[in-house]
C-alpha cells in the first residue's frame, strides 16, 4: 500500500480482511441477553497496537475510526468528511486551518474531545523523537497550534499543503486521549465506536463496543479481527458458514465459488494498493531511461492482471488509483511491444543480456506476479534471478539496506506518490524535475492543485520510475445478511462503523 516495523512505507502484503465467525453468539458474563459478534480474519496481523511507532498498515486497518476517530475522515469516494470536526475553512494565505469541533464528542473515558485535546496531540507528536518516519515527515510541515476556543482549533503550517490534510484523516490524525497513561502497544484510548480488548497473538484482535459513545452507537458488541496465512482457508470458512465478511478475497479465482445470491453477496471496488514493480535506481542499468523503459514494455500487464489476479483490479501506469482527485488512466504510457522493448535494451548496451534480482515478500500477488515477469523478460533476453523472502527478512534487506534490483510490493497508503519525491525511499528514485512538479503541486490549490498532480503523475509513468502492474481490487465477500460495507477501500481503515446485520 503501505512503518516502525514497516518505517516510511506502508503496505500490505496480504491486504485480506476476512471476517470469521458471524452474527450472533451465546450471552455475555454480564448479560442475559445474546452477543451480537463480527469476526474480522485479516492476513497481516498487527504486532502491535502503537500506530505512531509501528505504522505497518495493519493497526490502522483495526483501529482507524473504529477506535480513533480523526478530524475529518476518508470516504468510500476518496472524498474528505467530517468527522471530529463538523466543519473546517482555510485561511486566503492557506497557511492556516481552523476545525470547528463537535461539541458532543468525547474520548472512551468520558472527557471531551476538546480543542485542548487537538493540541495536546500535536504537541505530543512534534515532541515524539521515537515517532516513526512517515509520520515525522508528515507533520514537520506543521508549525503551531492554538486552542482559540474550547471548541475551535487553529493548526498552522509552514507552507501551503495539499496533502497534509489528507494525512490528517489517516493514522497521523488519530487523536489519543491525553490523559491516558498505559502502553500504547497493549491499549487504547480513542473517541470511537470500538475499543480494543484483546490481541491473542498469532490469532486475533478483538474490539469490544464502546458504551458511552457520542455518535452513532456501534452495530456490534464485538468484532474479532482473526488472522489466516491462507487464503483458501479462509475462503474455505466462508463457504462453511464461519465467517461474515471475507474484507478483500485474496484468491480471486474463487470467486465463482459465492456466487450463491441467496447466501453471499459479491462488493467489487477499488484499493489505494498499488502493485509496484520497484527498481532500485542505484542499480547501473536501471538508473538508465532506455532500461527502464525496455524493462516495462516487454511486460503484458494486462495479460499479467488476468493471469496473477484473475482479472480483477484497475490496470495503472502511475502512482495514482481511481479514488484520487487527480487520477488519470496512464497504463497506456510504454504500452507492451517486446520487439521494441528488444532495441530499448540493445541501446542502453544490453543486448547480449542483462541479469536482474527479484526479491519479492512471499505473498501470493508478489510470488506469482514475479513468476510472470521472470518469464516474459526472459523472452526479451533479460535474466531475473527469483528469491522468496519472508516479510522480516524483506523488510530488512530489501526496504532498509536496498539490497535488490527489483521488487514487487503493494502500497497501500493513500496518495503516496510524494514517496518519489523522497531519495532517500528504498527506490532511491532521484529526480529533482519530478521533486520540482510535486512540490508545486502540494503548494497548489483547487482545479490548480489537481492539474498540477496530473503533471507529477505522468512524469512518473515517462520517466518510468516504477512499473505499475495494476491496483489491488476491493474484493469483498459478506453473508447476504450483512449490509453497509463501502465498494471501495479509499483509506487504510476496514471502517466498521457503517456496516450491520439484517
Amino acid at each position: 500500500m503501505g512503518f516502525t516495523r514497516l518505517g516510511t512505507l506502508a503496505i500490505v502484503l496480504g491486504i485480506s480482511l476476512g471476517l470469521a465467525g458471524c452474527g450472533t453468539s451465546g450471552p455475555s458474563a454480564n448479560s442475559s441477553e445474546p452477543t451480537a459478534t463480527l469476526v474480522v480474519g485479516a492476513t497481516l496481523e498487527p504486532a502491535s497496537m502503537d500506530p505512531w511507532h509501528d505504522t505497518a498498515a495493519s493497526i490502522p486497518q483495526v483501529l482507524l475510526y473504529n477506535v480513533y476517530e480523526t478530524l475529518l475522515k476518508v470516504d468510500a469516494d476518496g472524498q474528505l468528511k467530517p468527522l471530529l470536526a463538523q466543519a473546517w475553512e482555510v485561511s486566503p494565505d492557506r497557511l492556516t486551518y481552523t476545525f470547528h469541533l463537535n461539541p458532543a464528542a468525547k474520548f472512551a473515558s468520558g472527557k471531551p474531545v476538546d480543542a485542548e485535546a487537538v493540541v495536546a496531540n500535536i504537541e505530543r507528536l512534534k515532541a515524539d523523537t521515537s515517532l516513526s518516519p512517515t509520520l515525522a515527515a508528515q507533520l514537520a510541515v506543521v508549525s503551531g497550534t492554538k486552542a482559540v476556543s474550547e471548541h475551535e482549533v487553529a493548526i498552522s503550517l509552514a507552507k501551503p499543503s495539499v496533502m497534509w490534510l489528507y494525512d490528517m484523516s489517516s493514522t497521523l490524525g488519530m487523536i489519543l486521549d491525553p490523559s491516558f497513561t498505559g502502553d500504547l502497544k497493549t491499549a487504547t484510548a480513542g473517541s470511537g465506536p470500538y475499543a480494543f480488548s484483546e490481541h491473542a497473538k498469532g490469532q486475533s484482535v478483538t474490539l469490544m463496543k464502546n458504551p458511552n459513545y457520542w455518535g452513532t452507537p456501534a452495530r456490534f458488541d464485538e468484532v474479532d479481527f482473526r488472522y489466516y496465512t491462507d487464503p483458501n482457508a479462509m475462503n474455505a470458512s466462508m463457504l462453511a458458514g464461519d465467517l461474515d465478511i471475507i474484507s478483500n478475497l485474496q484468491a480471486p479465482d474463487a470467486l465463482s465459488q459465492f456466487s450463491d445470491t441467496s447466501r453471499f453477496t459479491v462488493i467489487s471496488g477499488t484499493t489505494n494498493g498499488e502493485v509496484v514493480l520497484g527498481l532500485n535506481h542505484q542499480s547501473k542499468a536501471l538508473s538508465k531511461l532506455k532500461v527502464r523503459q525496455g524493462l516495462t514494455q516487454a511486460i503484458d500487464r494486462k495479460a499479467l492482471m488476468d493471469t496473477v489476479w484473475n482479472g480483477q483490479g484497475t490496470l495503472i501506469g502511475s502512482m495514482s488509483v481511481p479514488t484520487d482527485p487527480w487520477y488519470t488512466d496512464l497504463s497506456g504510457t510504454n504500452p507492451y511491444n517486446p520487439t521494441n522493448a528488444k532495441a530499448l535494451l540493445a541501446d542502453a548496451g544490453y543486448g547480449k543480456g542483462l541479469t536482474l534480482r527479484m526479491r519479492v515478500p512471499s505473498v501470493p500477488y508478489a510470488v506469482k506476479s514475479a513468476q510472470f515477469v521472470a518469464s516474459q523478460l526472459r523472452d526479451v533476453g533479460v535474466t531475473v534471478k527469483v528469491e522468496e523472502l519472508d516479510f522480516n527478512r524483506w523488510y530488512d534487506e530489501v526496504f532498509l539496506k536496498g539490497d535488490y534490483d527489483m521488487t514487487i510490493v503493494a502500497h497501500v497508503e493513500a496518495r503516496d506518490l510524494g514517496k518519489f519525491a523522497n531519495p532517500d525511499y528504498y527506490w532511491h528514485y532521484d529526480s529533482a524535475k519530478y521533486q520540482a512538479l510535486y512540490a508545486a503541486a502540494d503548494a497548489a490549490s483547487g482545479d490548480e492543485a489537481v492539474e498540477k498532480m496530473k503533471a507529477a503523475t505522468a512524469y512518473l509513468a515517462q520517466d518510468c520510475a516504477a512499473i505499475w502492474l495494476f491496483d489491488l481490487p476491493n474484493l469483498v465477500i459478506t453473508k447476504s445478511t450483512i449490509t453497509g460495507v463501502p465498494q471501495n477501500a479509499a483509506s487504510l481503515s476496514f471502517d466498521l462503523t457503517t456496516i450491520a446485520s439484517r
